[in-house]
């Protein structure tokens, strides 16, 4: 009997009969699946195990005052990767970025382009509090940069929003004020990953004045990561 009719008669009777191609295509999916679990759980046990690291490191001064290390929060297949400075003393608390006031900030200036926290992954220059948040020491971002690079090459994101004067000079090295390095591109050392640059929330909380700068360089680098695709 042609397949053709054979099809017609068995759909009339209520059976389903899967074609070859489709099955194949079935199995495919299955496979893919598959393949994403296991990426999934390679990442999060290669991101923990970096965690476990941070968490024991004793590389500077800082972990004498530390009461949490803080490693970074958020989806780890991110497309957005947000980096700030360092933890403050809420954030040495709870051992999480971005919490307090400029968390909350940070929350709102994300959902103006769209995202959920929950989306991104946000982290810092620094992996522990500097004692009465002074400015990172040079050996501190050595020592720190290291771990920073492991999250970037895991997490693959495809574009990053530095924020603040500390963060933007230490990620591209250089030492521009953040006001002229606002509404450029640039690229993260040794890659082709995008970084735009604006100000810190907490920033912004003394200076409310700015935040409109702020909404242009959200929206550029908008417009960079959709170039992306």
């Amino acid at each position: 009997m042609n397949s053709n009719y054979q099809q017609k008669y068995l759909k009339e009777i209520g059976i389903t009969v899967w074609s070859e191609k489709k099955l194949r295509s079935i199995k495919n999916i299955e496979a893919d699946a598959q393949n994403f679990s296991l990426a999934n759980k390679l990442l999060d046990e290669e991101l923990d195990h970096l965690a476990s690291q941070v968490e024991s490191c004793k590389q500077c001064e800082l972990y004498r005052s530390r009461t949490k290390t803080v490693f970074g929060v958020g989806n780890k297949n991110a497309d957005w990767l947000i980096i700030g400075e360092a933890p403050g003393a809420e954030e040495d608390l709870k051992g999480e970025p971005f919490v307090g006031r400029a968390g909350k900030l940070l929350n709102a200036m994300l959902l103006s382009m769209g995202l959920q926290r929950k989306e991104v992954f946000i982290a810092n220059i620094l992996k522990c509090r500097p004692p009465k948040n002074r400015d990172p020491k040079s050996d501190e971002v050595k020592v720190c940069e290291n771990y920073l690079r492991q999250q970037i090459e895991l997490i693959k994101p495809k574009i990053i929003l530095a924020l603040g004067r500390i963060a933007a000079q230490n990620l591209l090295k250089s030492t521009t004020p953040i006001g002229k390095m606002r509404g450029n591109s640039y690229l993260y050392p040794d890659s082709d990953l995008p970084v735009v640059v604006t100000y810190h929330p907490a920033y912004l909380l003394r200076s409310p004045s700015e935040k409109r700068k702020v909404w242009e360089d959200l929206k550029f680098a908008q417009n960079i990561f959709r170039g992306l695709a």
